[in-house]
Order: structure tokens, then C-alpha cells, then sequence
């Protein structure tokens, strides 16, 4: 048996996209999709670290997007949220058939299908080596799921934040847009912010400087990406104090 590769990280947030689980297609989950990133997720819970997690939801409700075309803007967040719910089941099921113990934790109670938000029953998960899959944003309109990803991940004392995207790592501009588009190796949280980098939104950015909260953006769609990198090896852009 081949011994796992070692990690500096012993426990992290893995915050990705709804929109990574729809594969290619334009709407929903794509279930092959949803059981190669739980393998990804398997692959590095082998490793020992202990792994939270935050979907959005943006694959079937943008709560944004609702808002703009005349829903009550409450109203289309608490929609999102709920989107965000269905994805975390989805995640938990792939991540289950592979023999990864998982829980849904929920910020809006709905105790026939996860566990209410309690911060220490959550750790306790993570320590029994359990993938804790936090759901519903922070249970509050007006926050989206970048900012619900910071908030548990400092709750949690997560070391870092890996946040799966379509690229590897921030660039100055869209790289699918621009082909001079130049990638950062390390950037400051206020960079981020002054440069109005699409990497999450200013609130999540605020909240991980403020608690000194590395933020790792790596491409989710390279296979073995996310255990690469926390072996030290591969393509990312560390946001930085």
C-alpha cells in the first residue's frame, strides 16, 4: 500500500460553484460530475485532513438573478438557499457511495434531511473524520455562499479556504475573454479588493483578512487538482495577508 503524500493543512474549507456540479450541461446536477469532485474529496480526506464544505447554489436558484427580474429580494435568497441544500445531498449520497461519512449541516432547519448548525456538535464531526457539508449560506438573506464558506471556515479553524473554480488560479482579466490575461502566484487581500478581482465577493474577502485566512483559488476541473495542491504540487493563486 502506497503511503498518502504529506500536508501542512489538517484541516480545510472547500468552497465550490452550484454551477461545478452541472458537468456541461445548463442546468442542475450532472451525477458523474458530482461523483468525480466526491472522489476528489475522498482522495484527500486519505490524506488526514479533515474537510468542511460549502456549495452554492447558483446551478439551480440564483437568488441575484431572481431578485433582478422582480422577486423580492429576501424572498429569491432564501430560494438559493434552499438550492444550496439540494446540492449538499447530492454532494453527501456521491460522497457515501464512495464510504465517506458525511454530514448536512443547515443553517435553516429541516431536520428530516440535515442537522441544525451547532458549532460544537460540527467539530466533533470533523474530529470523528467525518465531511462536513454546510449548507444553506449563513441562514440569512442579503450573504452569499463565499461569505457563509469564510464564516464556518473561521468558526471551524479551518487553515485555509480552496475554492474550486473554472480556472486555474485569479488572473487580471478573463482569461476565456482575454488571451494576454495574466495569473497571479499571490496576491494581497487588499489587492483583491482594490482591483476588484472576481474572486469572491468583498464581504467573504473582509472577513478572511480580518482572521488572517489564506484563500487557495485552484481549477476544479484538473483531475487530482485539489489533492495536488495540498501535497504541494500544481497550478493556484494564493490570496494572502
Amino acid at each position: 500500500m502506497t503511503q498518502a503524500p504529506q500536508t501542512t493543512f489538517k484541516r480545510v474549507m472547500l468552497k465550490i460553484s452550484g454551477e461545478a456540479l452541472m458537468g456541461d450541461q445548463g442546468y442542475g446536477l450532472h451525477p458523474p460530475t458530482v461523483e468525480r469532485i466526491a472522489s476528489e474529496v475522498k482522495s484527500v480526506q486519505e490524506m488526514g485532513v479533515e474537510i468542511c464544505m460549502v456549495i452554492g447554489g447558483g446551478n439551480i436558484f440564483r437568488g441575484l438573478a431572481g431578485s433582478a427580474q422582480g422577486m423580492e429580494r429576501t424572498t429569491a435568497d432564501y430560494m438559493g438557499m434552499l438550492a444550496t441544500v439540494m446540492n449538499a445531498l447530492a454532494m453527501q449520497s456521491a460522497l457515501e457511495e464512495q464510504g465517506v461519512y458525511t454530514r448536512v449541516i443547515s443553517a435553516i432547519r429541516m431536520d428530516e434531511v440535515a442537522e441544525p448548525y451547532i458549532r460544537r456538535r460540527a467539530v466533533r464531526h470533523l474530529e470523528k473524520k467525518r465531511v462536513c457539508i454546510f449548507a444553506a449560506g449563513t441562514g440569512n438573506p442579503y450573504f452569499t455562499t463565499d461569505t457563509a464558506a469564510t464564516l464556518r471556515a473561521n468558526e471551524m479553524a479551518c487553515e485555509a479556504i480552496f475554492k474550486g473554480t473554472k480556472v486555474d488560479g485569479i488572473y487580471d482579466k478573463d482569461p476565456a475573454k482575454h488571451t494576454d490575461a495574466v495569473r497571479y502566484d499571490r496576491v494581497s487581500y487588499d489587492d483583491v479588493l482594490i482591483k476588484n478581482l472576481k474572486v469572491m465577493d468583498a464581504s467573504a474577502i473582509a472577513l478572511a483578512r480580518d482572521n488572517k485566512l489564506p484563500i487557495i483559488v485552484f481549477s476544479l476541473d484538473e483531475p487530482g487538482g485539489f489533492r495536488g495542491i495540498l501535497a504541494g504540487q500544481g497550478t493556484y493563486t494564493e490570496v494572502h495577508p
